[in-house]
């Protein structure tokens, strides 16, 4: 397969993997730390509204959420990567930030959470993802 198309390929699946990875830990993990009585999260607005109700355990599963679909998504992407597994890996998980970036605007977090979530779920699991899928490149230049 043509290293463009299969790199192409490599990006798509890994954000599809990483989305996947992402929802169903969200889905499992309220089951697994409920809510608080009353949370609607099936809107914005309603999570906007719950968010003050939210304890420490709670924000642990969107964190999670966020660290390993990124790691899935990453590894997958580099792993099927013809060429530059780094940078693709990095791709991932920048636009999984992208994400997480747009998330603080659309419902805010406690600071902590959201410093939290953007320093340590995105960049560092792309280049973990990375690394786990055998990307030998030490610089992405």
């Amino acid at each position: 397969m043509n290293p463009i198309l299969k790199n192409i390929l490599a990006v798509v699946l890994g954000i599809v993997t990483g989305s996947i990875v992402n929802m169903g830990i969200l889905h499992f993990g309220n089951i697994l730390i409920p809510l608080p009585e009353g949370t609607d999260t099936n809107t914005a607005e309603g999570l906007k509204a719950a968010i003050p109700l939210f304890e420490f355990k709670h924000f642990l599963t969107p964190f999670f959420a966020h660290a390993l679909g990124t790691l899935a998504g990453a590894t997958v992407a580099a792993r099927i990567a013809a060429t530059n597994k780094l940078k693709i890996a990095l791709t991932i998980g920048f636009f999984f930030f992208l994400g997480g970036f747009s998330m603080i605007f659309m419902i805010p977090s406690p600071l902590w959470f959201s410093l939290t979530d953007l320093i340590l779920a995105y960049i560092p699991m792309a280049y973990l993802g990375a690394r786990l899928a055998g990307g030998n490149e030490t610089s992405i230049f």
